[in-house]
C-alpha cells in the first residue's frame, strides 16, 4: 500500500471539487490540474493527464520525483508536472499547486493584463497584484521557465497569457481559497471595468504596509 494515500486522496478530492464548480473551464472536460509537495522529500502528488475526475480513484494519483521521474502511478502523470516542480524548487514555502481554467481570470489572461487585489483581506492573503506570466506553450520548458521567471514577486496568485490561472498555498486548503480568491477579484474587476468608471485600487500607505506584514510572515 502507497505510504502517500491521504495526500493523493486530498488532491483528488480538490480536483473533484473545482471540476464541479467549473474552475477547469469546462464541467465535463479534463483541464486542469492540483499538486501538493510530499513532506521531507523533493517528490509531489499530482493528477494524471487527461483524464476525468469523475472517474478517478486516489489509486490513479502519480508520485513524482523532482527530476520527472515517476515513483508511483501507472497513468500518465499532467503534461504541466514541469511547471508545478519549478514552483516548489523556486518556493520553499509552497507546499500545494493549483492550475485552472477559471472564466473571469482567463478574460485577463487573454487581455493580458494584471490584476490588483482590491480589497485588503485577499492582498494579505495572496499578495497586492495578480502578475500576468508570458505566454508559453502547454506543458512546456518555456512555460515552466516564464512561470519560474514570476516566482520572486511573493504573490501567491498568477496569470497566464492565453492559458488560465495559478495558484499556491502551503497547503492545499490554502491553495483552493486562493483560487476563489482570485476569481472573486477578477470577477469584481472585470464587472467594475466595464461600467467605464474608475476603479479606485487599495490606498497606496495600506498596500505598502501589507507589503511589510508579509514580507515578515513568509
Amino acid at each position: 500500500m502507497s505510504n502517500y494515500k491521504t495526500y493523493k486522496e486530498n488532491v483528488l478530492e480538490t480536483s473533484r471539487w473545482l471540476s464541479e464548480h467549473g474552475f477547469f473551464g469546462t464541467l465535463t472536460g479534463t483541464g486542469g490540474n492540483v499538486s501538493v509537495r510530499l513532506p521531507g522529500e523533493e517528490r509531489i502528488v499530482i493528477t494524471p493527464s487527461t483524464a476525468s475526475y469523475k472517474t478517478l480513484s486516489p489509486a490513479d494519483m502519480c508520485v513524482l520525483n523532482f527530476d520527472l521521474s515517476v515513483a508511483e502511478g501507472t497513468l500518465k502523470p499532467s503534461v504541466e508536472s514541469s511547471l508545478h516542480i519549478a514552483v516548489y524548487k523556486n518556493r520553499p514555502g509552497v507546499n500545494a499547486v493549483v492550475h485552472t481554467h477559471q472564466i473571469f481570470a482567463s478574460v485577463f489572461a487573454v487581455i493580458h493584463e494584471p490584476v490588483p487585489t482590491l480589497f485588503d483581506e485577499v492582498a494579505f492573503a495572496i499578495g497586492e497584484v495578480i502578475d500576468v506570466v508570458p505566454y508559453g506553450l502547454s506543458g512546456s520548458p518555456e512555460l515552466a521557465a516564464n512561470v519560474a521567471g514570476k516566482l520572486d514577486n511573493g504573490c501567491l496568485c498568477y496569470i497566464m497569457e492565453n492559458h488560465g490561472a495559478l495558484a499556491l498555498g502551503p497547503n492545499l486548503e490554502s491553495a483552493l481559497l486562493h483560487t476563489e480568491f482570485m476569481e472573486k477579484v477578477c470577477r469584481i474587476y472585470c464587472l467594475a471595468l466595464g461600467t467605464a468608471k474608475p476603479v479606485k485600487p487599495l490606498p497606496a500607505e495600506i498596500v505598502g504596509l501589507i507589503r511589510e506584514i508579509r514580507k515578515t510572515g513568509m
